[in-house]
């Protein structure tokens, strides 16, 4: 008898053609599919679908699944159709208590993610995007206890300013993005270096513990709220609502070649109506080649290389991770609608 479950995201476009009017099951696509440790809903849905942002239209809801929307490890994904349309669903869940006689197993309470979040949680949870004026209004570090100038977790340290709140980040400038179109400034990396507690004040000195630290805290780095913000992993594939059209402005780590997982940032944002979960195409753009007839500059269209998914919104600007390259992509390289 066959069992009903359920599909998520894709990470594929192998196809000649990348922008689908429906839902396109690939033509390999499994019967039936156990999941294991280590997958993504990304991954798995890569199995199902040519056009992954779709999967909500093909998701079956199994009104016996305690929680329909998550899948783990052990879980058995299959294909059935209803209604004379595919559907994925899922039946069976990790409700079912998994006994071995011999083996202490691993508990397996957690969801698998949607995309690798290796890959995006440092910018989920340290790296945030803020104005000039925010920043340099921020307090600033003075010097640590006995005057060090670079201290970290277990240090003390002094810094002059208001107050934010009573649990704070330590944050250094980072990246300042510029829309390469307009000239529009789009906002400014700043990143997370360590996180403390405000002690003490003494006028607008205030003292501050530090419980953790990712790298040396230095003079003039500057306090913020600290945002002990959850890593979101049910981001739910989707094409954008609104007509987007931008470019990769900035890489992780300043690579020169962008490939599958490095996490860019584009030049829109909300209030181009991206919202986490949208799905990108990325195109490369084509040559320009001399005719060998009239002389002339022609340049060749742009072509699809790759696929890309929102993770992190802001007004102006968002983070993606690239899920699919075909080949080396790069800054400047072209986002739209999949």
């Amino acid at each position: 008898m066959r069992k009903l479950l359920y599909a998520l995201a894709a990470s594929m476009l192998l196809l000649t053609s990348w922008a689908q009017a429906a839902p396109d099951l690939r033509t390999d696509h499994p019967e039936r599919y156990t999941v294991v440790k280590g997958d993504t809903l990304w991954d798995i849905s890569s199995r199902f679908l040519n056009n992954p942002w779709y999967w909500p239209e093909i998701w079956h809801v199994n009104p016996q699944v305690a929680n329909p929307h998550l899948i783990y490890p052990g879980d058995v994904l299959a294909l059935v159709y209803i209604d004379g349309q595919a559907r994925v669903t899922k039946v069976g869940s990790s409700d079912v208590v998994r006994l071995s006689p011999s083996i202490r197993s691993e508990p397996i309470d957690t969801p698998i993610p949607a995309i690798p979040l290796d890959a995006i949680g440092s910018f989920l949870s340290d790296t945030r995007i803020v104005s000039i004026e925010e920043l340099e209004g921020a307090p600033y570090v003075l010097e640590g206890e006995g005057g060090r100038i670079i201290t970290g977790a277990g240090d003390r340290v002094y810094a002059r300013g208001e107050k934010p709140a009573d649990s704070v980040g330590v944050f250094r400038r980072s990246k300042s993005f510029v829309d390469p179109e307009t000239g529009e400034f789009l906002g400014l990396e700043a990143r997370a270096i360590a996180r403390g507690d405000v002690t003490a004040e003494n006028g607008d000195v205030l003292t501050v513990e530090l419980r953790s630290s990712n790298e040396e805290v230095r003079i003039a780095d500057r306090l913020l709220v600290s945002e002990d913000r959850r890593i979101n992993t049910s981001f739910v594939p989707s094409s954008p609502a609104t007509e987007i059209s931008g470019e990769m402005i900035s890489v992780e780590d300043g690579v020169n070649n962008i490939g599958q997982y490095d996490v860019v940032a584009i030049n829109r944002g909300q209030r181009e109506g991206l919202v986490p979960g949208n799905v990108l195409a990325v195109l490369k753009a084509g040559n320009v080649v001399r005719d060998p007839v009239t002389n002339e500059a022609v340049k060749l269209p742009d072509e699809r290389a790759g696929l890309l998914m929102i993770f992190q919104t802001y007004e102006k600007m968002s983070y993606g991770v690239v899920l699919q390259a075909l080949r080396p992509l790069a800054l400047g390289d072209r986002v739209q609608n999949p």
